[in-house]
């Protein structure tokens, strides 16, 4: 079985503060990410969003774990009815001319193996598009 988290990384021609701004912030978020009733950046808080295949739509639970604003964030990531827990971070490191984003999902295995929705290779490839196209582009370019 492959434990290996996902690790995508991306310099983004824009401060931390603009990064966080996109990452943390509902209106933002709705532009590049999933359209959120609500999101507060404060550990505890809970959020859902219904995302998935155009066959098959799922419930996302997750709740914030880890904030250090303009550095990192954290949630878990479980599906509504399905066994697993996962865990997302962002991480922010300040560079020359903008930011490095790191993004990692971690506790994919624990999924349902049975399900091709939940397949590793679909994770990558939607982070590989969520962070190095929709999250650059919207922060680049709209942010």
């Amino acid at each position: 079985m492959n434990t290996d988290p996902i690790i995508k990384e991306i310099f983004i021609k824009g401060t931390p503060a603009k990064v966080w701004s996109a990452i943390t912030h509902k209106d933002e978020m709705k532009k590049w990410y999933f359209d959120l009733i609500e999101f507060r950046a404060e550990v505890g808080f809970q959020f859902e969003f219904w995302g998935g295949t155009p066959e098959c739509q799922y419930l996302h639970k997750c709740e914030i774990k880890e904030v250090i604003p303009m550095q990192k964030l954290s949630y878990s990531w479980r599906y509504e009815g399905f066994k697993g827990h996962s865990l997302v971070i962002f991480e922010l490191v300040p560079q020359e001319g903008g930011t490095l984003v790191r993004l990692t999902h971690e506790g994919l295995h624990t999924f349902p193996e049975d399900n091709t929705d939940f397949a590793k290779s679909n994770f990558d490839g939607g982070w590989e598009a969520i962070i190095k196209d929709s999250l650059k582009n919207h922060v680049e370019h709209h942010g």
